[in-house]
């Protein structure tokens, strides 16, 4: 397809990570086990979830749809990655292009949204533990998930129809394991003013302001926290908060610098390891610090196993 004497691109070359040809396998079998553990971690949160009765609180219907979130968001790159990487570089269509980096935003920034809604659920059980019943009442949460949700999709699709109406016809190749919109950006010939100036509007709205919120949620945790007469409380507390904290922070802390503050000496290498990050390793890093090292969780799996045994041995 012309536009003039220009040739119009109508897909795309994605070149996966930058990385020696001899290292290859390693890295493939490395992904590979951290997709597997994302996967696996991540449903067997959602199923202990759905199947233990004693999970239906709203901390863990927040928990469940982040899991969910993770389990998608690690599925929109990582099996493409996969395939790049196991030497079948195929083209992709201009539409699957963006379906990629419409789903890809999706569930990148329900999860912001998310991390939200959890801070919250923490605050008002360490600041108002009298009160928690009341104030998180399953209205609210099931509003809270919502909201999160018809947010994500409504910010998403604006971007991608913005993407969609640009032109591309210089090169073809993306420097890149997955349709990223900073990337797309770089390789059209069009006017990409409105899209980056939505960027760093919706930008704003996607994460400074749910990191400002979890921030100052854990300025007011951690005060209350030095009101808690035991030792041993504190330390908890304060364990259960840097887990989560750390977490935050790798996720929002790549987010801001790759798409909010990008530098002029930014490369293509940069911003896949960077983006690695937040796509692979977040998600994988989520069942783990959320959920297994909880004794809610680990009393649900054990309660599981149990009925399990107990009709294996009546059936028999």
């Amino acid at each position: 397809m012309e536009r003039g004497n220009q040739t119009v691109t109508s897909e795309f070359i994605l070149m996966g990570l930058p990385i020696e040809p001899n290292q290859q396998n390693l890295f493939y079998v490395l992904l590979l086990a951290m997709y597997l553990t994302t996967v696996l971690g991540n449903l067997l949160i959602i199923v202990l979830i759905i199947l233990d009765s004693h999970l239906h609180t709203p901390m863990y219907l927040f928990l469940s749809n982040l899991s969910f979130s993770d389990l998608c968001f690690s599925s929109v790159t990582v099996p493409k990655l996969l395939q790049i990487m196991n030497g079948q570089i195929l083209p992709i269509s201009y539409p699957e292009c963006l379906t990629q980096m419409y789903f890809f935003l999706l569930f990148a920034d329900l999860e912001s949204f998310l991390l939200v809604a959890m801070a919250y659920d923490r605050y008002v059980a360490i600041c108002f533990p009298l009160h928690y019943t009341s104030i998180m009442s399953p209205k609210l949460c099931l509003c809270l998930v919502a909201l999160s949700w018809v947010l994500t999709i409504s910010i998403s699709l604006l971007h991608t129809l913005l993407m969609a109406r640009l032109s591309f016809c210089a090169s073809n190749m993306i420097p890149h394991f997955f349709c990223d919109m900073s990337a797309l950006l770089k390789l059209s010939c069009s006017d990409t003013h409105v899209n980056e100036m939505m960027i760093l509007i919706l930008g704003s709205l996607v994460i400074i302001v749910p990191f400002l919120l979890i921030f100052s949620s854990y300025v007011r945790i951690v005060s209350s926290i030095f009101k808690v007469p035991s030792a041993r409380g504190i330390r908890k507390a304060f364990s259960t908060c840097g887990s989560h904290l750390s977490v935050v922070s790798l996720f929002y802390g790549t987010i801001i610098g790759l798409y909010l503050c990008p530098s002029a000496d930014s490369s293509p290498v940069k911003d896949t390891v960077m983006a690695l990050m937040y796509t692979v390793v977040t998600p994988m890093l989520n069942p783990f610090i959320y959920s297994l090292r909880n004794q809610d969780i680990k009393g649900a799996l054990g309660r599981i196993f149990s009925k399990r045994t107990i009709h294996s041995s009546l059936g028999q």
